[in-house]
């Protein structure tokens, strides 16, 4: 039971984006379409559930005193795993995604789950916690990126699904779009709380 609760709570109940407020720069710069929101957060989550797992086995031998900087040694070495690989693989994904992929290392879900759960719990739960995280990370990305995507282009996944004659949002794909986006979804997630 505990490992399906673990897996589980970073959609709704935890999630990153929407509830913890954390990841906000990837969020914010990498929603401009479901592709790079796609692309990111699925990123996101492999070094998530890579790091979690490698923090939960060593965190017994690792010396407090050093902690955050083990931890963000074994978050870059994933890191550059996924940025090497998808420079390899998806050359085009890796271009328009630029300078976040290597900003994952920092990025505040990897790091706060590093410290707050992986490094306090065994590796199975951590394993859970990883997935569930980082799928509800893509999850809030690939939502926020649909909305200005349709918004802003008329397309999602670049399929034209408004009507030709559709006057596209010019905002919705910059950066004040951005805002505007995550601020309604994050306020219908506080009211779909309070209403339970």
């Amino acid at each position: 039971m505990s490992f399906f609760r673990e897996l589980t709570k970073g959609f709704i109940k935890e999630n990153p984006t929407f509830v913890i407020v954390l990841g906000m720069c990837p969020t914010l710069a990498t929603s401009t379409s479901v592709d790079n929101a796609l692309g990111m957060g699925m990123a996101a989550t492999f070094v998530l559930i890579c790091s979690n797992i490698m923090i939960a086995a060593i965190k017994n031998i690792t010396p407090d005193k050093i902690r955050i900087p083990i931890y963000v040694v074994v978050i870059a070495a994933f890191v550059s795993v996924v940025d090497m690989a998808m420079a390899a693989y998806v050359p085009a994904l890796h271009k328009s995604l630029g300078i976040f992929i290597p900003l994952i290392v920092v990025n505040c879900i990897i790091l706060g789950r590093a410290e707050a759960f992986a490094g306090k719990n065994n590796v199975i739960n951590s394993l859970a916690d990883g997935i569930g995280m980082g799928l509800g990370f893509t999850l809030s990305l690939s939502v926020v990126a649909t909305i200005r995507e349709i918004l802003g282009n008329g397309t999602w996944l670049k399929m034209r699904v408004m009507p030709h004659s559709f006057d596209p949002m010019l905002v919705a794909i910059l950066a004040p779009g951005a805002f505007i986006t995550l601020g309604f979804l994050m306020a219908g997630m506080n009211m779909l709380k309070n209403r339970k």
